[in-house]
């Protein structure tokens, strides 16, 4: 399970009065799961806000919460950038922005479709012995130009 609330608010106070003490500009966005896990609505998350921001948090991140509608109450009752996480089913980048969403997280969606990816070839070069899955990838080169200098 998490973090108690209670707890997290002291660990974001802390690093809130470590990072002022010693001059450091940190932006400390609280995670709180309450969609994630189903363990609170709408209600319960602005209230949990609300205590994150007292403590000093600069930000609030609610992974799970994708629902326009769920999004705009959320953005409207946070006086703080909202950061949404997203995945497939989740409304584009633009919605989400327009709903008032400052930051937008894939989380592990990205790392969990190339494990699919994998066991699609996997699966193919067991059953088949050919290599289709593996159509589309990055040759070397492009790889190799994306991870250069100046990227």
């Amino acid at each position: 399970m998490g973090v108690p609330p209670a707890e997290g608010w002291g660990r974001i106070a802390a690093a809130r009065e470590a990072a002022d003490a010693g001059g450091v500009p940190l932006f400390v966005n609280a995670r709180i799961d309450t969609f994630l896990r189903g363990a609170g609505g709408v209600d319960a998350t602005l209230e949990r806000a609300a205590a994150f921001r007292a403590a000093g948090a600069d930000g609030i991140f609610v992974p799970g919460a994708v629902e326009p509608g769920t999004v705009k109450e959320l953005a409207d009752g946070i006086d703080a950038p909202l950061n949404v996480l997203v995945g497939p089913g989740a409304p584009p980048v633009a919605e989400l922005a327009a709903l008032g969403v400052a930051r937008v997280s894939a989380g592990s969606s990205v790392a969990l479709a190339a494990y699919a990816v994998v066991r699609r070839a996997a699966r193919e070069l067991l059953d088949t012995g050919t290599y289709g899955a593996q159509t589309g990838g990055l040759g070397y080169g492009e790889l190799n130009s994306l991870l250069g200098k100046g990227r």
